[in-house]
């Protein structure tokens, strides 16, 4: 039975890992509970492996009406990644804290023809630290992180954001 919302109803946490590893597919069916447009937004695998969340992307529900992937679309799909990214991240510290986009910027650099693979990063290398350090600090921080699409070899996309996470109610 699928659950109906009102707008400003929140959904349900799901409950953190307890010392184990996320489990992604379960994450990812949350994720498209949690945030009803997931679903039509064609992620096909999420991976994590260091520092980098990659997801694996279907074009056909991303297309524009020239045949390409839609600038929308891709950027719903680099700001919803960022969030995830900080989300996981946090979950695997054992904290469940809100996360909100507070900047985002795109650049276009090459039209997406084909499926696709998004790889999001810190864009610092001291970034997770310094999020940490503010969390601990200030109960509340921010990171700056990288997106990098490719279609194939070709990187067809460059984005970044900031996401901050919200102190403790």
């Amino acid at each position: 039975m699928k659950l109906s919302r009102k707008p400003g109803m929140p959904h349900p946490r799901l409950p953190l890992p307890k010392g184990q590893q996320e489990d992604l597919a379960v994450f990812q069916q949350w994720l498209g509970e949690a945030i009803p447009m997931v679903g039509a937004l064609g992620i096909s695998e999420m991976v994590r492996e260091g520092d980098a969340l990659t997801w694996q992307l279907a074009l056909e529900p991303n297309l524009n009406d020239k045949g390409t992937g839609f600038g929308g679309a891709l950027t719903a799909q680099t700001t919803l990644q960022g969030w995830c990214w900080v989300t996981l991240w946090l979950r695997e510290q054992g904290l469940a804290r809100d996360v909100v986009v507070a900047e985002a910027s795109q650049r276009f650099l090459a039209p997406v023809a084909d499926n696709y693979r998004l790889i999001c990063t810190p864009l610092e290398p001291a970034g997770l630290a310094q999020l940490a350090n503010m969390l601990a600090e200030r109960d509340k921080g921010r990171i700056a992180l990288t997106h990098q699409l490719y279609c194939g070899e070709t990187l067809c996309l460059e984005a970044s954001g900031s996401y901050a996470v919200l102190p403790q109610r």
